[in-house]
């Protein structure tokens, strides 16, 4: 445990012993976060012959290779509060060439798991300091991070939460368990029959330390929906906010800097109980889990380019596009970003083939606007702003809705009403919505080999509104007005 062992007599290696005893670089003393959580160290015990637990690194390990883990090694030593000799004796040539025994990995307990998240990794590429390879100072209430490389992607956190239903449908009391795999039988219905919904929502940091939540009780109430339309029971409103709540808090050292990024909420409803034929799941799994998150796209609040698709549809009458199922996603993920990769990977060759995402079409007439892959869509033209009707293949999504309400308390005019390709691309603004992209400008759209281009500049004049509006209430920096924000102290 702890690292390699190495069965050695004092006949077998015979290390010289340092001239003197040295501390470790600074880049692995633990920051003062992670020093709140370790215990007191112990002393040194001197050892005539010193094992490879007390000796964290070998000379087996050469090169990029071995300083790389050397310093793996290390770090996992400082952590545990052990004090060793730095640099480490070096073994002589009969010790090198012994074989090395297999290694036991030890779990990682929550305060070890912590300082893993913060100390440099040479497998991912990082150097001393925190992510991004740029020195990175930590707090007791903000984890060591570079949020300037903030994307939207995973990154691991402490805990996640997990509440768990029996056949009689009844949701038991939840918990927070450390971030981690979950275990699932091969006969789950959610991996056999995609019997599964999710959710998304953002925390944001504000400049007094608090965070905010945007409208949770919404998302609690579309997953009842659609927990309802796929024969599966769902947590109250309650239960949904508990477990939202102390997942954040649990996390909140993850919850990025003012205006540097939020804490994306992931909720997932899942058939986790076994079963063979077709029907609901006896056993459900209500999970929670966060990780802080930067725009959506990759060219950040540019305008994104829409490629229009002609031939596949997201949904379709009767079906589930209105509830927010895991089956929903997996049909649009080859003809959205498979397609918006390869336009990326395209740019050099021909920039005016890049796009960010792809908007659907209705499937029966094919000329009416629904969405896009990951958002809602609206259109400005003669200061009217339009956007989709909800006709069961479009999700009612939060984001929209409020972007309706605080619209139409402006004063704007607001119409739900079908809208064809062309009445899209006649328009003056056009921008998409969600919790993922919360509001961005759309730049140009694609449709049968014709390009339309809404300007050069980042938002137009409604768009900008809306969009400093919504993230002003999200943020905290404004007054509330609507009564959407539920403050986490």
């Amino acid at each position: 445990m702890g690292g390699p062992r190495v069965s050695t007599s004092r006949s077998q290696w015979q290390p010289k012993p340092p001239a003197r005893s040295v501390a470790p670089p600074a880049f692995l003393l633990p920051t003062s976060s992670a020093l709140s959580h370790q215990p007191r160290a112990r002393a040194a015990v001197s050892s005539p012959v010193p094992s490879a637990r007390d000796h964290p690194t070998t000379s087996t390990l050469g090169g990029a290779q071995g300083r790389g883990r050397r310093r793996q090694a290390a770090d996992r030593e400082w952590s545990s509060s052990r004090v060793w000799v730095w640099p480490p004796p070096v073994p002589d040539a009969a010790a090198r060439r012994r074989p090395r025994r297999a290694v036991i990995a030890r779990p990682l307990t929550p305060d070890r798991r912590r300082f893993a998240a913060q100390s440099p990794s040479a497998e991912e590429g990082l150097s001393p300091g925190g992510a991004g390879g740029q020195l990175c100072t930590g707090t007791a209430d903000l984890v060591d991070f570079n949020w300037e490389t903030l994307g939207f992607q995973p990154v691991p956190t402490d805990f996640m939460y997990v509440m768990r239903c029996s056949e009689e449908g009844v949701f038991t009391k939840g918990e927070l368990v450390p971030y981690g795999p979950i275990e699932l039988n091969p006969a789950a219905g959610v991996l056999n029959y995609g019997q599964g919904l999710l959710e998304g929502l953002r925390a944001h940091r504000k400049e007094d330390g608090s965070v905010l939540l945007f409208r949770p009780d919404e998302n609690a109430l579309r997953m009842r929906v659609g927990a309802d339309r796929l024969c599966m029971p769902a947590p109250s409103v309650e239960q949904f906010l508990e477990a939202i709540k102390l997942t954040i808090l649990a996390n909140k050292r993850w919850v990025p800097p003012t205006g540097k990024g939020s804490l994306y909420i992931r909720p997932l409803l899942i058939g986790s109980g076994a079963i063979l034929g077709v029907a609901p799941a006896p056993e459900y799994t209500f999970v929670v889990f966060a990780c802080p998150v930067g725009h959506y796209f990759k060219d950040g609040l540019s305008p994104i380019s829409l490629l229009t698709e002609e031939e596949y549809q997201c949904a379709a009458p009767g079906g589930t596009g209105d509830i927010k199922t895991i089956g929903n996603y997996a049909s649009v993920i080859t003809f959205s970003f498979l397609q918006a990769e390869s336009a990326v990977y395209a740019k050099e060759r021909a920039k005016e083939r890049g796009h960010s995402d792809v908007l659907y079409l209705d499937p029966v007439h094919k000329k009416f606007v629904e969405e896009l892959s990951s958002c809602n869509i609206f259109m400005v033209k003669d200061n009217i702003i339009s956007t989709p009707l909800l006709t069961g293949t479009v999700l009612p999504g939060i984001t929209r809705r409020s972007i309706i309400e605080y619209a139409r308390s402006l004063g704007f005019q607001v119409e739900e009403c079908l809208i064809t390709i062309d009445e899209l691309l006649d328009a003056d603004e056009v921008f998409c919505t969600g919790t993922s992209v919360v509001l961005s400008s759309v730049g140009c759209i694609v449709y049968q080999g014709r390009r339309v281009e809404y300007g050069n500049q980042k938002f137009r004049t409604v768009s900008q509104q809306l969009y400093s509006a919504l993230t002003a209430i999200q943020k905290g920096l404004v007054e509330d007005s609507m009564g959407w924000t539920v403050q986490l102290n």
